[in-house]
Formats: structure tokens, C-alpha cells, sequence
């Protein structure tokens, strides 16, 4: 058999596949065979690179070159010039925009530089549906360690390393696995989070997606340390991809002997089982999800007592998010005084974030705790889309709160943006420019965070409706002072008295935005005015007289027949009759049209 010299690593996270990325694989095979170098030349399809917004990638290993937004149609290029002829395809290379200079490999990248790459370690580097690749990389090494230590010995390790759960809390992993290690009870279980379920969030699922048996080895340990013999991974049924590469090596594992019966002679028997979920964005709160698990009503619970002392079937449960446990494996690999040098004093080691929005560099992106969020929007992400000026960035997804250029240099970590009256949350960080209402976001995420609560708790079930309501007055031009006022002492109210976390945090998003953002909602309110033109019942697009040179371009377009005015003469928008649906904008060549 040949031996292999290159490989062509193609991005098959759902975002490049849903970009052409499988039929990109399938027409390099071919040309490969067509010209007889696949033997010597694989293709192999990986986890998520991180890079999104340029999928789809190939990386040639290992030259390390890396080409961005491949086509199908780019293959016989690829393999003719590069596979064959050693010459790069420069016109696939990544071109740096700030200084128009390309780039051949990935590690010279802007989005690459600053990163730490220790949950995502492995995603973008092996086949997740190949068991060897993982093994390759020191996979299941940190298992065989920990079952030769002392289970006391082993948490600490953990608790040393100041790892805290990465699913938005922040609540030591080593404390809550020590809690439920001296739980009393001869059944235990351990489960995962894998119900990704903010706005704009996507790193669990493509940790699953790219390394699914980290997240397996690292149920193991947890499940050794704690006492249990059964792991659960609770994913919601709308990931099939990662659900099918959870499945495959979950099989891969049990036919190793790295699931199952007699762990590496341990006498530690250990397997784990998926359940699916719906959907409900509230099962992402740990007693919810457990009731779900179990085929009940996805309800939150009031605590005491904790999962760690009466969880799934009332017995001792550890729940982590995938996140978490992608850190478990690397701490006993490389030790705890290796993790807790990185980051703050406060919050150890890194964390993932989905960079969406308004920025340049779309896509997945691991820092250390202590980043600033001037970093990672200007200096990874590339800055804001076409020259627009920053307005906010939303940190915690629904369960955050925006935070302003006033604050960019805040650091990252649990603490610091706590203070700043945001959250870390699961890790989404959505960022706005000054086309975005603010008044608009706040709608969205309560509109979002209404429809999911469970209903169980009063202030949760008809606050958010409530405030929903007043906000929807406000950006249809009918909300009054009063509502203002309402809205913030119902959103104080909602904070203290909610059931669980997600009504508890439900009002943070409005807070937020009417803390630093009150000129907008008085805009709203007092002058009947969206500045964006996000609200569309506020936005009132206007003729510039001077600028109009009566084309009638704009009347052509126009849909309600609203404009009016002689040719080569200037036209009138009649505010009554326009539904501001941006026509008139949009044809208007002589920048005539005054945007809200």
C-alpha cells in the first residue's frame, strides 16, 4: 500500500456542508482517481476550523496551506496546481484585508493569532468518525491515568485546575463533582448538556460535531470520579449531524473497549446513551433537563436539593455542558498548574465564543479568559462589517446584555462582565452595528425567551408576555413615559421572584439596553421615531428636495403608489400611505432618499 504524503482537509461542520463542502469532497476523490494520485492523497473530512464565515476551507497537510471559500468547481485546480505541480492556488488563499496582503497559512491569520485552541483542540485536525485519529492525538491516554488514581485524588486535580462550567454559570466543576462524589447512593449518573439553544450559538455543536470522543473520554473520568456507571448526552433532535458522529463514536468506543464493561482492566464498567430533546430552550437549566430526560414536562425545579444529591430518578447527577468536559482530558494530560496559568485569577483556562453579526470574521473562536472584547471584535473578528461604526455587542445570548465601546477593554471573565451588567452565558457574543435599534434587539431576545419559558412560574410565564407587549407599543409608535417606567419595574420584578434562571435573566437584555441605550427609547416614545429604521411602524423615509432630480425612479418602485411629484421635478413622500418597506432607498441613485 502507498504510502499517504498529503492530505486535503476539507471542513465538514454543518455550516461549510451546508456551503457545498460534501460535493467539494466527493469531486476531489474523483479527480484524485482520475489522475491516479489516490493512493498517495486523501481527502479527509474534519470538524469546524472556526473560520466560518470563509468556509468552505481545504487545509493541505502538511504544507499547512489553507483555502478559503472553495467550491467544488476549485478541485481539479487544487490537485492540478498544488497535489501535482507544488504551486499554491493563490487566488483561494485568504486575503487579510487591513493590509490587502494574502496569506498561505493559517497560523499567519489575524483570526488565528490570539487564540488557544484547548476545547477545539482536535476540531479542523483529525476525522471525528475515525476512533484512531482521536487516539493519535493522546485520546483516552487521560482516562487510563485517572483510573489508576485515588477518586478523591482525581477531583482534586480538577479543583486545582479552577475549571468552571462552561454553560453559563460558572460554577466550579471540580466542587460540583466533589459534591456528588460524597452524595450517598450506590447509582449515580453523569450527564451532558448538549442543548445548545441561544441565538447565534454554536460551539457545543460543533465540538460534537468535530471531536465527539472528547466529550466521551471526559464523561468517562467524570463518571469514574463521581460513581457512576451510566452517562447521558441530552442533544436536541434539530443536530442530526452531531447527533450521527455521536452514534458513530459512541459504537467506535464500546467496539475498543473504551465503553463499556472493565475499563483498561480497571474494573470500572461505564457506557453512555443519547437522549433526544425538542428543542425548549428552558431544558438548557439543569433540573429541566433532567425532568426531560426522564419523559416528563421539560420543568424547572427549586433547589434544594441539587442534581448532585436527588437528580435523574431522584439519584446523585453531575450535569455538564459539552464545553466543559471538551477541557477534562487536556487538564490530566497536561496538569492543573498548566490550566490555572492560563487566564485570570478568578476564571482559569479558556473559552469559546461564536462571533456573529456585524463583524468580519465570522466563526468559532477559543481565548483566554482575560481577552478583551476590543481583541477579539477588532483584532480576530476584523472589525465591523463595511466601515459601520460599533454600537454594542450582546455577550450571554438571551440571558445577557449588551455592553457598549465604553467598555471594550473590559477583560473577559465571569466577574468582569457581571459587573458591567452582562454574562459570559454558553459563550454567544452577537455584535451590532449602528444600523441596529436597540430597542429592536430587546424585542427580539424577550420575543425569544416568552415563547420558551415552560410556564410553570407566574412572573416568568406572564412577565415576559407582559413587558413583550409594552415593547411592542413602544416600536409601533404607541408606547408612552409610562411604559417606560412599567418596563423597567416589571423587568426588577421578573429578576427576583422567576422560578429559574432563564426567567430570572429574561430581563436582562432590556435593562441593559435602556441603561445605556434610554435616548432610544425616548426616541421611540416622544418623537414617534426609529433613528434605523428597524422599527418599521417608526421608520419614515423622506425626499431630499436639493438632491432630487425627478427620475421617478422611486415612484416606479414604490409599491403603495405613496410618491408623487412631475418629472425633473422634486417628488413627496406621503407619510400616511408609506409602509417603509426601503424601495424607494434602494433606486434612488442621486442619494435623494433620506433614510429614518
Amino acid at each position: 500500500m502507498a504510502k499517504i504524503r498529503t492530505h486535503l482537509m476539507v471542513c465538514g461542520g454543518t455550516g461549510c456542508i451546508s456551503s457545498g463542502a460534501d460535493t467539494l469532497i466527493t469531486e476531489l476523490e474523483n479527480i484524485l482517481v482520475q489522475k491516479g494520485y489516490d493512493k498517495e492523497v486523501k481527502v479527509v473530512k474534519t470538524g469546524c476550523f472556526g473560520f466560518c464565515g470563509q468556509g468552505p476551507i481545504v487545509k493541505v497537510h502538511p504544507d499547512n496551506v489553507f483555502y478559503v471559500q472553495v467550491q467544488a468547481s476549485d478541485a481539479a485546480e487544487i490537485i492540478e496546481e498544488h497535489v501535482i505541480k507544488g504551486r499554491h492556488v493563490d487566488r483561494l488563499l485568504y486575503v487579510e484585508p487591513i493590509e490587502n496582503q494574502k496569506l498561505d497559512l493559517h497560523r499567519d491569520m489575524p483570526f488565528y493569532k490570539k487564540q488557544i485552541r484547548i476545547a477545539l483542540r482536535n476540531c479542523g485536525m483529525i476525522d471525528p468518525e475515525n476512533i484512531t485519529e482521536y487516539i493519535a492525538f493522546r485520546g483516552y491516554e487521560a482516562l487510563a491515568n485517572v483510573l489508576t488514581m485515588k477518586r478523591e485524588d482525581a477531583v482534586k486535580v480538577v479543583k486545582d485546575a479552577g475549571l468552571r462550567g462552561r454553560g453559563g454559570g460558572g460554577f466550579s466543576t471540580g466542587m460540583k463533582w466533589e459534591l456528588t462524589l460524597k452524595s450517598p447512593g450506590d447509582e449515580k449518573y453523569i450527564i451532558c448538556n448538549a442543548d445548545e439553544g441561544d441565538p447565534g450559538a454554536f460551539m457545543d455543536r460543533s465540538i460534537l460535531e468535530g471531536d465527539p470522543h472528547s466529550v466521551l473520554e471526559a464523561m468517562a473520568i467524570g463518571g469514574y470520579i463521581i460513581g457512576a456507571s451510566k452517562g447521558i448526552i441530552y442533544i436536541r433532535a434539530e443536530y442530526p449531524l452531531a447527533i450521527h458522529r455521536l452514534e458513530v463514536a459512541i459504537a467506535q468506543a464500546r467496539e475498543f473497549g473504551l465503553l463499556g464493561d472493565d475499563l483498561f482492566g480497571s474494573g470500572f464498567n461505564f457506557d453512555i446513551e443519547i437522549k433526544l430533546g425538542a428543542g425548549a430552550f428552558v431544558c438548557g437549566e439543569e433540573t429541566a433537563l433532567i425532568h426531560s430526560v426522564e419523559g416528563k414536562r421539560g420543568e424547572p425545579t427549586k433547589k434544594p436539593p441539587f442534581p448532585s444529591e436527588a437528580g435523574y430518578l431522584n439519584k446523585p447527577t453531575c450535569v455538564n455542558n459539552v464545553e466543559t468536559y471538551a477541557n477534562i482530558a487536556p487538564i490530566f494530560l497536561n496538569g492543573a498548574e498548566w490550566f490555572s496559568s492560563i487566564g485570570t485569577e478568578k476564571s482559569k483556562g479558556t473559552k469559546v465564543f461564536a462571533l456573529a453579526g456585524k463583524v468580519n470574521n465570522v466563526g468559532l473562536v477559543e481565548v483566554p479568559m482575560g481577552t478583551t472584547l476590543r481583541e477579539i471584535i477588532y483584532e480576530i473578528g476584523g472589525g465591523i462589517q463595511n466601515d459601520k461604526a460599533f454600537k454594542a455587542v450582546q455577550t450571554g445570548g438571551p440571558s445577557g446584555g449588551v455592553i457598549t465601546a465604553a467598555d471594550l477593554d473590559t477583560p473577559i471573565d465571569y466577574e468582569s462582565l457581571k459587573a458591567i451588567g452582562s454574562m459570559m452565558g454558553s459563550g454567544g457574543m452577537i455584535v451590532m452595528d449602528e444600523d441596529n435599534c436597540m430597542v429592536d434587539i430587546a424585542k427580539f431576545y424577550l420575543d425569544f425567551t416568552k415563547d420558551e419559558s415552560c410556564g410553570k412560574c407566574t412572573p416568568c410565564r406572564v412577565g415576559t408576555k407582559r413587558m413583550l407587549e409594552i415593547l411592542e407599543r413602544i416600536t409601533e409608535g404607541h408606547g408612552t413615559a409610562e411604559d417606560l417606567d412599567n418596563l423597567q419595574a416589571l423587568a426588577h420584578m421578573i429578576k427576583d421572584s422567576a422560578l429559574c434562571g432563564l426567567g430570572q435573566t429574561a430581563p436582562n437584555p432590556v435593562l441593559s439596553t435602556m441603561k445605556y441605550f434610554r435616548e432610544e427609547y425616548e426616541n421611540h416614545v416622544f418623537n414617534k421615531r426609529c433613528a434605523t429604521g428597524s422599527c418599521k411602524a417608526l421608520a419614515k423615509y423622506s425626499i431630499i428636495a436639493d438632491k432630487c432630480i425627478g427620475c421617478t425612479a422611486c415612484v416606479r418602485v414604490c409599491p403603495v403608489n405613496c410618491i408623487s411629484g412631475k418629472v425633473k421635478e422634486p417628488h413627496v413622500i406621503d407619510q400616511e400611505k408609506c409602509i417603509s418597506c426601503g424601495a424607494c432607498f434602494t433606486a434612488c441613485k442621486f442619494s435623494a432618499i433620506l433614510k429614518p
